[in-house]
């Protein structure tokens, strides 16, 4: 009999949704002696690296920076301007929607939580009725998340300012941009979006380790009303720094900021509408791989409408536990990781184990996602898992003609 091989040797390819993949310009930028903090590169680099942060952002305004990851960015966003006794409104489409809810009822937030569930995005009429019916604009906040990371739900947050503004509603408008910045389009100020959250870790290409807040003058102002905000957390002298310990309120994460300068560099060499466009495209070959598989098999995806899906992460199902399979499959035989079923289910629950994740975000092109896309296929031959052909083909004609899949819009 002959025996089969393991082919997980070599390179492997971290294909969840974040940390995404680092860039060799990113580690290389990393690689250094620690740098005076003081004066020289490191102080001189920060104006010109926030400036590059507000055009990825799309935005004019303020923003922060701290040594944390995306939870630290939901925590002192809301901290800034939520305190104890305020009303939140928060239209969820995850678990990522609950859990930045459940941080503002930690801080003592009232929270009204409008669940749209897992597969599909909010409602705009839904929270249009809600806003309408607080006609004492009680609600302080709306927290939104633009790419749930976990249902791989998109939200259109252009049509939430428009719900908020025909409501008359004066609430700030907040959004999470942790798995969406540098991937899926945004416009924080075409939008009217008064805060955003993110993270270095993902569209940005940057190892875990910074939280970035940005805001607009409206939520300036509201954190001026605020009675207190905890020194930390404050973005007021992180925004407007006298010297360069400001920006972090102590030390900063020195060689982080040195690989977000070349990241930045990355992202601003090719064009920030080319990384949108370069992130269209490939999820679209991902979606038309997943299509034919889905054919002939049980392979669905969480989010049926294109254009809800994010071009960042796509969430899949199979029968469980086929994609625990699967993902252990190709991990332990081709050196590629998959991501797990975030947030679908609990660990406890037999359904946890018939959903994955593929990440595709940040430091990735076409030959990357045919690979992925070709170990996945292989991982589903090697399990006997029932599928439709043609994938790579299909994914592969994507790639090659640059059109996108019927029914989702750019």
């Amino acid at each position: 009999m002959t025996q089969k091989s393991n082919l997980s040797a070599g390179r492997e390819y971290l294909a969840i949704p974040g940390p995404s993949v680092i860039p060799d310009a990113v580690l290389q930028a990393m690689h250094r002696a620690a740098p005076n903090i003081y004066a020289g590169a490191l102080p001189d680099m920060m104006p010109g690296l926030v400036a590059d942060l507000r055009r990825v952002a799309r935005t004019r305004h303020h923003v922060a920076i701290y040594i944390g990851n995306g939870h630290a960015a939901w925590e002192a966003a809301l901290a800034n301007v939520i305190g104890a006794g305020d009303r939140v409104l928060v239209p969820a489409t995850g678990s990522f929607g609950h859990d930045w809810g459940d941080m503002a009822a930690g801080l003592g937030a009232e929270v009204e939580t409008l669940d749209f569930g897992k597969a599909s995005a909010m409602d705009m009429a839904r929270i249009g009725e809600a806003l309408k019916a607080d006609r004492s604009h009680a609600i302080k906040a709306v927290l939104a998340v633009h790419v749930d990371t976990s249902s791989s739900v998109r939200n259109d947050i252009a049509a939430l300012r428009a719900v908020m503004d025909e409501a008359g509603h004066p609430a700030l408008l907040m959004v999470d941009c942790i798995a969406s910045l540098g991937c899926d389009v945004f416009e924080m100020d075409d939008w009217g979006v008064d805060v955003m959250v993110t993270a270095c870790q993902k569209g940005l290409m940057v190892p875990p380790g910074m939280a970035f807040v940005f805001f607009n003058d409206k939520a300036g102002e509201v954190r001026r009303q605020m009675p207190r905000v905890s020194r930390y957390w404050d973005w007021t002298p992180r925004a407007a720094p006298d010297l360069f310990y400001q920006y972090w309120n102590g030390t900063a994460p020195t060689h982080h900021v040195y690989g977000l300068r070349a990241a930045l560099d990355m992202i601003h060499a090719e064009g920030i509408e080319a990384v949108w466009r370069r992130h269209e495209v490939l999820a679209h070959a991902i979606w038309a791989a997943c299509s034919a598989w889905g054919a002939g098999g049980s392979l669905a995806f969480n989010v049926a409408e294109p254009d809800a899906r994010s071009r960042a992460v796509t969430s899949l199902k199979l029968e469980s536990p086929q994609a625990t399979a699967l993902r252990d499959w190709t991990e332990n035989q081709l050196g590629l990781t998959l991501g797990i079923g975030l947030g679908m289910a609990t660990r406890g629950d037999p359904a946890w184990h018939g959903f994955f994740r593929l990440g595709h975000m940040g430091h990735i092109n076409g030959h990357m996602i045919m690979g992925m896309l070709g170990g996945v296929d292989a991982g589903l031959k090697a399990l006997d898992i029932p599928h439709g052909p043609g994938a790579l083909e299909a994914a592969s004609t994507v790639i090659a003609t640059g059109q996108l899949s019927a029914g989702a819009s750019e």
